[in-house]
């Protein structure tokens, strides 16, 4: 089956943009100053749209928004909310100004079984009053380095570095400099076949920040973004196999540096495969490694454009997902996920193309991001490959934790429309924990190549 890429026409609410340039751009005083006035305190627009359908943001769920659930489960603030409507692949042409090519290709593939229950529209998202006052205060001092490769004149633990972005690398930067706490995490990975069937894959999952860690002057790393650890604790065959990620700022400065132990060998190994188009864990190849948290990883194989702000139907306030009552079995469908547990909401997003560099490689000639403008966080993405066609459709279902005031994904899938099968990644309704985010913070010793042995013990 061979989808041609379309281009959706820009909203009413398009930017008048330079697409094509990627070099670093000054803010003056004035577009600083909008920020948390008519623009929201990280540079989302905070008016609603003039067809009522997008409110205006006036900051986001309260902490106290629902009830704490056992082991971090939370309560969903809009279970009692009905969809005002479903597109389905009877109807979607009158929805399609607002939606992606993706979208359009997943009711024409699966016309009998895909449908976008539509809700009400929420600006739930909202942050803390500390990140309010770093984004102003550090707003205009990013700069893109590398033709956007790269970022430098970051403030340690800085979000959001590029709040009014006039680029698409500087989109871009703002989704991988997205606001995020240290966390622990389980969670499944499932690539159910065409007729349904699936292995669960059980992951768990540690990340920590260095201005977030007390035993790391984050001043003296001021390229490293992350600390990441990933193991892998179900099926047997697989057990015990652990991932170890540090990522930096600019990777052509400072490169990924993986390292993967091999439970069966009991040997660390330097994994430089761990980056851009390699295989993700124990995916299948149903997903690249810069697929992981719907991108990640040195932006430099692409040229960034911007195409412009756009309003579209996104997974979004996806709590259904995270319900402790919901089992893994009635989301995970032949051909997509059940359609009973999604929510879709008219949002605002800023839509940004990747197109493959001259001289570069990937298996992805093109990829289309949609970045939600309350978030920054990718919440569809269209992935093309060598000859033009729509390969795989990526949607991030985003949900916010009220209570740490940090958004996420309750699950990310990705469809391959050619093979007819798909990942999910990221359930946690059946583990015996949501994410945990404060507690003990973890320390750097957690993140090295000779902790990996340990981590790996089956």
């Amino acid at each position: 089956m061979h989808m041609q890429k379309t281009i959706i026409g820009a909203c009413g609410l398009a930017l008048s943009l330079i697409a094509t340039s990627i070099a670093a751009q000054n803010l003056t005083q004035s577009e600083i100053d909008q920020l948390g006035t008519t623009l929201t305190p990280i540079g989302a627009e905070k008016a609603g749209n003039a067809a009522g359908t997008i409110p205006e943001w006036t900051g986001g769920l309260p902490t106290n928004a629902g009830q704490d659930l056992a082991n971090n489960f939370l309560e969903n603030p809009y279970k009692s909310e009905q969809p005002e409507f479903v597109i389905t692949a009877q109807n979607y042409q009158q929805y399609k100004e607002n939606l992606t090519p993706g979208q359009v290709a997943m009711f024409e593939r699966y016309p009998e079984t895909f449908r976008m229950p539509v809700y009400q529209t929420h600006r739930s998202i909202g942050y803390p009053q500390e990140l309010y006052d770093q984004v102003k205060r550090t707003a205009g001092q990013a700069k893109l380095v590398n033709g956007g490769d790269g970022v430098e004149n970051v403030t340690p633990g800085a979000s959001f570095v590029f709040p009014v972005p006039k680029s698409g690398a500087e989109v871009i930067w703002n989704h991988m400099t997205r606001y995020r706490l240290n966390v622990h995490r389980w969670y499944m990975q499932a690539m159910p076949q065409t007729n349904g069937s699936y292995t669960l894959i059980k992951l768990e999952e540690e990340v920590g920040y260095p201005n977030l860690m007390p035993d790391i002057d984050a001043t003296s790393m001021p390229n490293t973004l992350l600390f990441f650890k990933q193991r892998v604790n179900a099926p047997a065959r697989l057990a015990g196999n652990v991932l170890l990620v540090h990522d930096s700022l600019d990777q052509l400065k400072e490169p990924r540096m993986a390292w993967v132990y091999n439970a069966g060998q009991r040997r660390v190994r330097r994994a430089p495969q761990v980056a851009y188009d390699g295989p993700g864990t124990a995916s299948d190849g149903m997903r690249t490694s810069d697929n992981f948290s719907m991108y990640n990883g040195a932006p430099d194989r692409y040229n960034w454009k911007l195409v412009g702000k756009k309003e579209i139907y996104l997974p979004y306030n996806s709590g259904r997902l995270s319900d402790p009552d919901l089992k893994y079995s009635d989301v995970l469908k032949a051909g997509h996920v059940n359609p009973e547990h999604t929510r879709f909401e008219l949002h605002r997003v800023w839509e940004v193309q990747g197109d493959v560099k001259q001289g570069q490689r990937h298996i992805y000639a093109q990829r289309n991001f949609f970045v939600d403008e309350d978030s920054w966080q990718i919440g569809l993405a269209d992935h093309y490959d060598g000859r033009g066609t729509l390969w795989r459709v990526g949607e991030g279902h985003i949900a916010f934790n009220y209570k740490h005031k940090i958004p996420g994904y309750t699950l990310e899938t990705l469809y391959d429309l050619l093979a007819g099968r798909y990942i999910a990644l990221g359930m946690y309704t059946e583990e015996n924990s949501a994410p945990q985010y404060g507690g003990t913070p973890p320390t750097y010793n957690q993140f090295t190549p000779a902790a990996l042995r340990a981590s790996g013990v089956r």
